[in-house]
């Protein structure tokens, strides 16, 4: 089945690799000869509003696909934008408009939400447009498959600049408690990889708490007191969504006026500076608050080759899916095994995994909460593996925009 035109969108928060999943469709679409190969700007919202690109007027050649491939961000921009029903019949104008046979949405939860609308608003008037998600985030939390690619570089970031803020709390003969804020509302995947940075040249991080299990601040600060009686300084990491047993979020408690998305997402932060502050208190030394934030997001600098390599793939099998005639479907990863690390692709019904969210398995924390276990350690290691060096110019990554094209 001809794939016809193809248009491609990226949504959501960035990552390090969604460009590369952007370069596996457009690159595998390329090859297949057929029609153009459309980008939307910003998205859905671009779309709607007519912003639209030829790819194949910006990508030129190979080393744009590569260098692509090494820039972080979404080279088409984002959104989070909600569809809602009275789109659809815009969009399948504008589609129509552009002979489009395939639709790509790069994203994550919100992201395939929107796949799955798109596409049963297709299959009841009788489109014959092809709709595919590609996953992307960093947060982990898409249901169904064994990760999703953005994940991997995030939490290599993670472990990585841990063991630096452990070295520099190390430095001083006074104790100092440092609490490290990492995004996760409602799952803590990415906290999770905090315990990446324990090995043979370092301690790891002290006590690590994850939105899953329920917090209470008075057994935290008793469990902070006892240690920091023991050893002194102190490295502890908070997910941004941690959580009292009653639902409420512990950055709650430094400001209760928080801003709320389209998809009706609370913004969380400040959890970090509420637990330094209120240890400072308890503690009577200094404690400091470091919130990763976005940076977390687009170190590609420090990009997983493994998630480089497996986001392009998961673009690649979505056009090659849609080739085949497949509709609302995301692609997903199946680990066959750990050791040796063997990863399968394959597509999955969207309506599996829009709106679901894959928590933290709740075996894998454990010390009452505080603490990691090997079994997650080995699920973590083999994603981020590998390192893809960016192009040095003057001392600095280069990176490829729309702009530049």
């Amino acid at each position: 089945m001809a794939l016809g035109n193809i248009i491609v969108g990226q949504s959501g928060g960035p990552t390090s690799v969604i460009n590369s999943s952007l370069a596996g469709v457009f690159k595998t679409a390329l090859d297949m000869k057929e029609g153009k190969v459309y980008g939307m700007l910003n998205g859905i919202d671009g779309l709607l509003h007519h912003q639209y690109i030829d790819m194949t007027e910006r990508i030129k050649n190979d080393l744009d696909v590569e260098l692509l491939k090494r820039t972080p961000s979404s080279f088409l921009g984002s959104c989070r934008r909600k569809v809602k029903p009275e789109d659809y019949e815009d969009i399948f104008k504008i589609l129509n408009e552009l002979e489009i046979g395939s639709f790509f949405y790069i994203g994550g939860n919100d992201s395939m939400d929107t796949i799955k609308q798109l596409s049963e608003y297709g299959n009841k008037i009788g489109s014959p447009i092809r709709f595919m998600g590609v996953p992307k985030t960093i947060d982990n939390d898409l249901a169904v498959t064994d990760h999703t690619p953005g994940y991997g570089s995030a939490a290599k970031y993670i472990g990585a600049t841990l063991k630096e803020v452990i070295r520099d709390g190390l430095v001083y003969s006074h104790a100092t408690v440092s609490v490290v804020e990492i995004m996760g509302r409602d799952a803590g995947w990415l906290t999770l990889a905090a315990s990446l940075a324990k090995g043979e040249d370092c301690e790891g991080v002290d006590l690590i708490y994850l939105p899953e299990v329920p917090f209470d601040i008075d057994k935290f600060v008793a469990k902070v007191k006892e240690l920091h009686e023991k050893k002194g300084s102190l490295v502890i990491a908070v997910s941004e969504g941690i959580h009292t047993a009653d639902g409420k979020y512990i950055c709650e408690m430094a400001a209760s006026d928080r801003m709320v998305d389209s998809f009706g997402h609370v913004a969380l932060s400040g959890t970090a500076t509420y637990l330094s502050n209120l240890l400072a208190g308890e503690l009577g030394c200094k404690t400091r608050a470091i919130e990763f934030s976005t940076m977390q997001r687009c170190a590609n600098h420090l990009a997983s080759l493994t998630d480089i390599n497996e986001a392009y793939a998961a673009g690649a099998m979505a056009v090659e899916a849609a080739a085949k005639g497949e509709t609302g479907k995301v692609v997903i990863f199946k680990r066959v095994s750990t050791e040796p690390y063997i990863m399968t692709t394959e597509t999955y019904d969207v309506n599996a995994i829009a709106n679901e969210v894959k928590n933290v398995p709740l075996e894998w924390i454990i010390n009452d909460g505080t603490g990691i276990s090997d079994e997650a350690v080995k699920y973590l290691r083999p994603l981020i593996a590998g390192e893809l060096q960016p192009v040095m110019v003057n001392g600095l990554p280069r990176h490829i925009t729309v702009k530049d094209c």
